[in-house]
């Protein structure tokens, strides 16, 4: 079996990586692979003391020997560039210490740690480029990085080179697939037989079953929702996210229905987004805004009757596979949608879960809403929507097998 060690530039609290990363590494374990994880903390002082080695307990307990690095944030693109280059000679060193036969990026600035650290080693262990989402245009798209901008051109070159460099790699939607290794859906490798694997956001639908054991009634009756039609809402806002958009949908659900509910899950901004549902016409007693621990999703989401994902149609979001996509379907709850990102589009057609915008005016707002009706938790909806989570994102039977296939044939691969 594989020695690996998998390259994060998160910290090890993230939510992304208490819900992906480790549940995936997880699934490596299974198939006997020695795992290391490194990431990159951004509050080390949290880290002091029993903290630290409590979260090392935690690891090792699921087979993951962890490793972090100090994240470096003042001066942007030089302080990336700092932790590229601490990031390789770490690489180096446990290239060297653990025999590593595989190195996993997590998106392009990991992977170029490995690249590096490789290249200054003497052993030559596999690069995986986990490449996830389209990084340097989401920058773009999100309105961080000017387009064509040195900052922007620095990085589509860094990737080129990685995609020369790299072994194998994974895209998150069959749109990244065929657009990034045409025809690999058919051979599962690219043009140079190197192996190509989809892997979109997935969740252990074992846990959200587990969660299903309070009834929905209840849920709602401990929230204070009872009757009301609850919308709901998990994830950031800003950048690519239409929040202004939802904020006007969330108006128009109000206006048609005054027993509209709005619950939002998000880790930041709490107060801009109690601030703009007032706005919106809602009134306390009308809305939940919490931050919450990845865990408690799904005791959250059950208690909805829908679920938003509006994000910018662009480039970069066509490669993009959003958790809480699969998050809402796990806990049974129908979807409202815009269209053009990743695979949401042919997932909401084919599965009878949900609902596409036509756009972003107050008339298709209402016929979204008159749509959804139709899709009611009477009529079988949650069984639907489960079933197409079970199908497409369920980490047991989709994401861990996909991941474990493409280690037995990056490991084969010459």
């Amino acid at each position: 079996m594989a020695r690996s060690l998998y390259i994060c530039y998160f910290g090890v609290g993230e939510p992304l990586v208490q819900t992906q990363v480790i549940h995936y590494l997880r699934e490596l374990v299974k198939d006997g692979h020695e795992i290391s994880l490194v990431t990159f903390e951004p509050r080390p002082e949290e880290l002091q003391g029993d903290k630290q080695v409590e979260m090392e307990k935690e690891l090792a307990e699921k087979g993951i020997d962890w490793h972090w690095l100090k994240y470096h944030k003042r001066f942007s693109a030089i302080a990336t560039a700092y932790d590229v280059f601490r990031g390789a000679l770490f690489v180096r060193k446990m290239i060297r210490q653990k025999n590593l036969d595989i190195l996993h990026g997590r998106v392009h600035v990991p992977t170029l740690m490995g690249a590096l650290g490789r290249k200054i080693s003497r052993r030559n262990p596999k690069l995986l480029f986990d490449i996830r989402g389209f990084f340097p245009e989401e920058y773009t798209d999100a309105g961080i990085w000017p387009e064509g901008g040195l900052l922007y051109r620095s990085a589509k070159r860094i990737e080129r080179w990685l995609m020369r460099e790299s072994d194998g790699f994974v895209v998150l939607t069959e749109k990244a697939r065929q657009l990034l290794f045409a025809g690999s859906d058919k051979t599962g490798t690219d043009d140079a037989g190197r192996p190509v694997a989809m892997i979109p956001c997935c969740v252990d639908l074992a846990r959200f079953a587990k969660d299903h054991a309070e009834p929905r009634t209840e849920i709602r009756q401990r929230l204070g929702i009872n009757d009301r039609t609850v919308i709901a809402y998990v994830g950031s806002f800003g950048g690519w996210y239409l929040s202004e958009e939802m904020f006007d949908f969330l108006r128009v659900a109000r206006e048609q229905d005054s027993k509209s509910f709005a619950l939002i899950l998000t880790q930041r901004d709490k107060d801009r987004v109690i601030a703009k549902l007032g706005e919106s016409g809602y009134t306390d007693g009308d809305f939940i805004v919490e931050s919450i621990q990845p865990s408690q999703i799904p005791e959250y989401l059950r208690a909805a009757d829908i679920a938003l994902s509006f994000i910018k149609e662009c480039y970069s979001k066509l490669g993009a596979s959003p958790t809480k996509i699969a998050e809402y379907l796990a806990c049974g709850v129908p979807i409202i949608a815009n269209r053009g990102v990743g695979d949401i589009d042919q997932l909401l057609e084919e599965d009878g879960v949900g609902v596409l915008l036509d756009g972003f005016d107050r008339a298709c707002y209402i016929n979204s809403l008159k749509e959804i009706e139709g899709l009611s938790r009477d009529n079988g909806t949650a069984r639907v929507c489960i079933r197409s989570a079970s199908h497409r994102f369920d980490l047991l039977t989709v994401g861990g097998p996909r991941y474990r296939e493409l280690y037995k044939r990056l490991l084969e691969f010459e």
